[in-house]
């Protein structure tokens, strides 16, 4: 699996290619918006206004909405556990 992560005038977007599941990425985005992962701190987690799952299986965006950087994100896909387990 690719990850590119861009950051947006609104925010950050993450591109995933190759070998990803949609579902995958959406279950991370549940995870994250109902507290079950540690992947990123409680304060780059405040920083989020919206979190979207766009794409099918091979190619699938995730575009958050928020002042967060692009390091932070990337930071906390390499923590993910559903991405890395």
């Amino acid at each position: 699996m690719n990850k590119n992560v861009f950051k947006t005038g609104d925010g950050v977007k993450i591109s995933f290619t190759g070998g990803v599941e949609k579902q995958n990425i959406v279950k991370m985005v549940e995870n994250c918006a109902t507290g079950q992962c540690e992947c990123m701190s409680d304060d780059t987690k405040k920083k989020i206004n919206n979190m979207e799952v766009s794409g099918k299986d091979g190619d699938v965006s995730l575009d958050l909405s928020g002042d967060v950087s692009k390091e932070e994100i990337e930071a906390a896909l390499a923590k993910s556990k559903v991405l890395n387990p």
